[in-house]
Formats: structure tokens, sequence, C-alpha cells
């Protein structure tokens, strides 16, 4: 967007920072792409971007891909991060949404596009330069991609840009990728104690129970909540729950393998919240070694990791962290430990109440390990 330019100005106000009521946009889309849409915002007010139908921007528009990364720049400002939800070539949305302010042409922005966990930033655009390496005084003029061979350099050293712009607005160092080429050939150890956890019926049962507490109440704050597969059936059985997400969605600069596997995962339809490995029927050991895997593979996410398990185990949990392979990742300060009790009184504060309930509380609730 150009500084100077008033209309765009108004229009990034109204269907961007202030986002639009979903009546509004679902009454001139086809039954498809309003159940896409639903599944990703529900009921919450959506960002909403458009551009003209010019043979450039079209070509454009058609590599734009769900899940693709999004910036939304002011002259020499990156004002807003996120990801494309979906996309729509349409007239009729164009013209309820954007009013041609000047002049008197009757152009409007046809190619429209959805926007998830937009963030506003406000961060330079020469830090943008610098990670794909473009001149200090690069500047952008209208709709612009990324060339391929950018995109791969990028990605063959970092893992994900809306974590690491995120980053470099906190002041924080951000990670170059380990090769993780090896990462398979290992097999998480299995102690004898780790066995007779797994046959205690009454462990495992507390196990469920842990997880269905973390489902109940990252629910309540708003998030779509993830578990494996194979734990679905017994959560079902248990308390009769079913609505699970059939698959973990694409979208987040992670392979999935990495992620849906970890006991519980708090997340937007492009962004994880929070992670949580439910640690007293299996070892804590492979519990941590999901989570060394995560942060190998995407050291730039800035999401939280927790470790539940009872007080008991936290004496067990801190010996492990001084294995050298979570040792030299600093292992004990990206990760948190969130007590069973603890975990218990959140749970029964918030039975009749969702106020202030977020991953920050969580937080607040946990430990470093140390």
């Amino acid at each position: 967007m150009a500084p100077v330019n008033y209309e765009q100005m108004v229009h990034y106000e109204d269907t961007i920072k202030n986002r639009v009521a979903p009546d509004r946009i679902y009454k001139y889309l086809n039954f498809n792409l309003q159940n896409g849409l639903k599944h990703i915002f529900g009921n919450k007010l959506i960002a909403v971007w458009g551009s003209r139908n010019t043979d450039s921007n079209r070509s454009k528009f058609e590599r734009m891909q769900s899940g693709d990364d999004i910036l939304i720049v002011e002259g020499n400002t990156i004002k807003l991060l996120g990801k494309v939800a979906d996309k729509t070539i349409n007239s009729d949305l164009s013209r309820e949404l954007w009013k041609n302010i000047k002049g008197k042409t009757k152009e409007g922005w046809d190619l429209i596009y959805f926007i998830a966990n937009p963030l506003e930033i406000n961060l330079p655009f020469s830090e943008f330069n610098k990670l794909f390496g473009y001149k200090s005084n690069y500047s952008l003029r209208g709709f612009t991609s990324i060339s391929k061979d950018r995109l791969e350099k990028f990605y063959s050293k970092y893992d994900d840009l809306y974590s690491i712009l995120q980053r470099i607005k906190q002041g924080d160092e951000f990670i170059v990728k380990e090769d993780t080429s090896l990462m398979d050939d290992y097999a998480a150890e299995i102690t004898a104690e780790d066995i007779q956890e797994i046959l205690d019926d009454s462990e495992l049962s507390e196990h469920i129970k842990m997880q269905w507490k973390l489902i109940r109440l990252g629910l309540k704050a708003g998030s779509k909540v993830w578990i494996p597969k194979n734990d679905q059936s017994r959560i079902t059985k248990e308390f009769d729950f079913t609505d699970f997400e059939e698959e973990f969605v694409t979208g987040i600069d992670v392979p999935a393998k990495y992620v849906e596997n970890i006991d519980v995962v708090w997340k937007e339809e492009f962004r994880i919240d929070a992670a949580f490995e439910v640690e007293n029927t299996t070892s804590i050991y492979s519990g941590l070694l999901r989570f060394s895997d995560l942060k190998i593979i995407a050291p730039n996410s800035i999401y939280p990791l927790f470790i539940v398990a009872p007080l008991s185990k936290r004496g067990r949990l801190i010996e492990q962290l001084k294995r050298p392979t979570f040792r030299k990742i600093d292992f004990d300060k990206k990760v948190r430990y969130l007590s069973f009790e603890s975990l218990n009184e959140i749970d029964k504060f918030f039975e009749s109440s969702t106020s202030g309930l977020n991953v920050n509380l969580l937080v607040g609730k946990s430990k470093v390990i140390s």
C-alpha cells in the first residue's frame, strides 16, 4: 500500500483492522467456500483484502495457496502478518466491501483473499529484505509474490517466516535450522519402569483424564484442539466426545508428523498456540524427544511447550533434561512444567466461566524446568 493512498487506508481500516462480519461475506460465496471459511473462522469476524483483476495480479493470485504467508506493507513498514485462509474472484463481494472513494472508475478489487491469524506488527520492511537477500532499499510496488528460488533459499535455512518476524519485533534472536536428515534414524529408549507404567490401568486412566481436561480447557479458550488419532477412540469411550478434527491441517510450516503425535495441541487453522505432553504412562524421555524434534525442525517457533506430570515426577524430569541431547539446545529453558495438581486447579476454577482463560494463564501457572 502506498503510504499516501487515502482510499487504501480507509479500506484497510474497514476490512482488515475492523474485519468483516461473516454474514456480509457468505451470501456471495458458494457452498464449499462458505463451509471452508466456517471451519477456519467459525462466527468470528474475518480479515479480508482484495486486488485489482489485472493480468499481472491474476497470475500471482492464481499461485496463492491456503496456508501461504501474507504481508501487508505500507511504504517501508510491514503493517500486518497473516496466513491465506482461502481466496475467490468475486466482483459482487468486492462491491459489497469496498467503494471507489476517488475518481470515476467502476473497477473493483475482485481478486479477494481471506486472512487467518492476522497480526499487526509495524516492522521495518528492511528486516524482510535481509531475510530474503534483497538490497536494503528494495521496496514493493503493488501486489507482489516472492520468487521460488528466494523462497527455497530461505526455507533451507529457516523454518517459519511468521514466527521469525515476531522474534525480530520482540528483539529476540532467531535460529538457523540444523541438519535434520538423520532425525528418523533413532528410537526412544523404553525402560522397565516405563513398561510397568504403561501396563498400569490406573495410570493410563489418569493420562486420559489429563488429556481430557486439556481438550476441554482448550475449547473453552477458543482454540481448536488436536490429539493423536490413536487416543481419540479412548477419549470417546470415556467421555462421549467425538468432535475431533479429521486430519492435522496443513499450512503450518512444520511437517505434520512432528506434531500430530503430541498428546494435546491447541491451535488455530494455520498456527499452533501451545503443545502438551502428558507424562505418566510413557517415558518422560520419549515425550521430551518429541518436543526436541519439534524444536530442531522449527527452532524459531514461539508457542509454549508444556510437560504435564505429577509433582512426584518433577525430579525425574529434571534428571532427564541433564542428558546431552537436551543440554545441547538449552531445552530446560524452552519447556515448561505444568503439574497435574495445577491443571486440576485450573480446570476446577473454569468449570462455570471462561473469562481470562488463555495460554498465557497456563504459562503463569507453570514453571521453567531447572
